[in-house]
């Protein structure tokens, strides 16, 4: 027998006793554990049998109690059945709670009281319904526990009288309580629905209840871990198209020239008129000075031979039975030839 050959014989039966002992370590470790397990004292808790719903009435048929650790038992939870539905009146389901899911105070009503919304709120919440569609309802996607931001389109009356339109993120991660009428956060569905019922603070209920007024309100759907704000801004139609502040400027520039043109023009039109008008003037003061010399008479001619007798008679000029006129068009004079007036 070679001796390498010697040499892994030996190494595998030393791995191999090695192995064992390790082996032999775990499961006395594991059998320790399980030991000090058995001391730790138990409890009971009070879990649901069956699948429920927002407003399943709870019965004996449906919970049950399974040990648990006295030690980690969930605040708010029911050790029997018995105190679970103790009390006048069924209690009933506030969300939906899986199989062997703990039964908590705060997931279920009262004593006799009834499932509503107001039982769900949280302490100084209200809760406030806003109008969707198809499209502002994201298509029916939204269901009650999801969390959406509220975004509020406007088209206001700009100082140069333009409309201008934009679109605000009005609210926040609000909660969604009910779509329609259905407050089952079980439903999984998607459902076309006319109206959304959120969750929101007093302030918040007043802004969403204005702003149902000034603009259209939507709705974006948040991602279940989204819970936190970001930082958002105004977003206009010249966003759309891609334009830079510098654009903008630009073409402000441009409207500014085009209209400081258009005032410019308006002034020399206005100069033009005011020449023309005195023009006409003076031509009506020249035709009334004529109008006068016409009707002075001229001094009797004195006879400077008595012997020669010479009669001399005056005859009236007519007056002239055309005028001239010029007229200013721009810088350029044009002269008129016009009956005169009598």
């Amino acid at each position: 027998m070679r001796a390498n050959t010697l040499i892994m014989i030996v190494l595998a039966g030393i791995f191999g006793v090695l192995a064992v002992v390790l082996v032999n370590i775990w499961l006395a470790g594991q059998r320790s554990a399980l030991a000090q397990s058995n001391g730790v004292q138990a409890s009971t808790v009070v879990v649901a049998a069956v699948p429920l719903k927002f407003g399943d009435p709870l019965s004996a048929d449906k919970l049950r109690e399974i040990a648990w650790p006295a030690g980690a038992i969930p605040a708010g939870s029911f050790k029997t059945t018995k105190e679970a539905l103790a009390g006048e009146g069924t209690r009933q389901a506030l969300q939906a709670i899986s199989v062997n899911e703990p039964i908590l105070a705060t997931k279920i009503t009262g004593p006799g009281q009834r499932a509503t919304l107001s039982a769900v709120l949280g302490d100084g919440m209200k809760a406030v319904s806003i109008r969707v569609n198809d499209v502002l309802g994201v298509a029916g996607f939204v269901f009650p526990g999801d969390r959406v931001d509220i975004l509020l389109t406007r088209t206001v009356r700009g100082d140069e009288g333009a409309d201008k339109s934009f679109v605000d993120v009005l609210l926040q991660s609000m909660k969604v309580l009910a779509i329609d009428q259905v407050a089952d956060v079980s439903k999984d569905s998607p459902t076309v629905v006319k109206s959304v019922t959120l969750e929101a603070s007093t302030k918040d209920a007043q802004k969403l209840t204005l702003a149902a007024g000034a603009g259209q309100l939507s709705l974006a759907l948040r991602q279940a871990a989204a819970s936190k704000g970001e930082t958002t801004e105004r977003v206009t139609l010249s966003d759309l198209t891609g334009e830079t502040p510098e654009d903008v400027a630009k073409r402000q520039a441009e409207l500014d020239k085009k209209t400081a043109e258009e005032a410019a023009a308006a002034e020399e039109r206005k100069r033009a008129d005011e020449k023309i008008a005195g023009l006409a003037q003076a031509v009506e003061r020249v035709g009334s000075r004529l109008d006068e010399l016409g009707k002075v008479k001229p001094a009797p001619a004195v006879v400077s031979k008595p012997e020669v007798q010479q009669v001399i008679k005056y005859v009236q000029p007519e007056p002239p039975a055309r005028a001239t006129v010029g007229v200013f068009r721009g810088v350029k004079l044009e002269t008129y030839d016009v009956p005169r007036q009598p």
